[in-house]
């Protein structure tokens, strides 16, 4: 028989989103998106943080002991939902938040940084409106075993779309971006609690099962 885990209800702490972009410009819409997303689900009742991704080397091109590589994997670790915000260039994602995504493992020993976190992904566009970056997004996001909601912001001539103090603008654009926040928030507060069982695999459990009867043998037999 294949036991499977009972779900457990505790946590009452704000629900943390890590949000993460991709573009290095001063005035970067990928950001200026981000920020803007911060502040609604903020407002919701959310606890978020950012990673700036300036000064983050090339993957692999440094030990994973660079500080930069050990905040965004602590930061990670700490949320229970992301936002990926990226800039359309070349009809993909840009290198900088690939970058970032590309320093995240799977798991770090017993610890997995990304796995059963939720996810909104958003683009920014110079010309009309794309979904190549966000379906780009929602791939990487499956890959790294998480929850990527329904809901996503596409927004084209970003330039138009936000006032010079970097606030966005009254607009459908800034209403879907409502929409992606409270249903980001809504699917964290209904799914963190549940990680655990929701991402409890039977192979893993028979891996570590017949590991447990292999290190138990050895000792006998020593």
């Amino acid at each position: 028989m294949i036991e499977i885990p009972t779900p457990r209800v505790t946590a009452t702490h704000p629900p943390r989103i890590l949000f993460l972009y991709g573009s290095l410009r001063k005035r970067s819409y990928s950001r200026l998106l981000a920020e803007e997303a911060a502040r609604i689900i903020t407002e919701m009742g959310a606890d978020t943080r950012f990673y700036d991704p300036a000064e983050l080397p090339l993957v692999d091109s440094v030990g994973a002991d660079h500080p930069k590589v050990v905040e965004l994997r602590d930061l990670c670790e700490w949320s229970e939902g992301q936002v990926w915000s990226s800039p359309e260039r070349h009809g993909a994602i840009t290198g900088v938040l690939k970058n970032q995504i590309d320093w995240i493992p799977l798991n770090i020993g017993a610890v997995r940084p990304t796995q059963g976190r939720t996810l909104a992904v958003m683009q920014v566009s110079g010309g009309s409106q794309s979904f190549n970056a966000v379906n780009t997004l929602r791939l990487l996001g499956r890959w790294m075993r998480m929850f990527t909601i329904p809901n996503q912001s596409s927004v084209p001539k970003a330039y138009e779309q936000f006032e010079e103090d970097g606030r966005m603008k009254d607009s459908p654009f800034r209403d879907r971006v409502v929409d992606v926040m409270e249903e980001l928030y809504k699917f964290t507060m209904l799914l963190r609690d549940q990680v655990p069982f929701l991402t409890d695999r039977y192979s893993e459990r028979k891996e570590a099962t017949a590991k447990a009867v292999a290190e138990t043998a050895s000792k006998a037999t020593s």
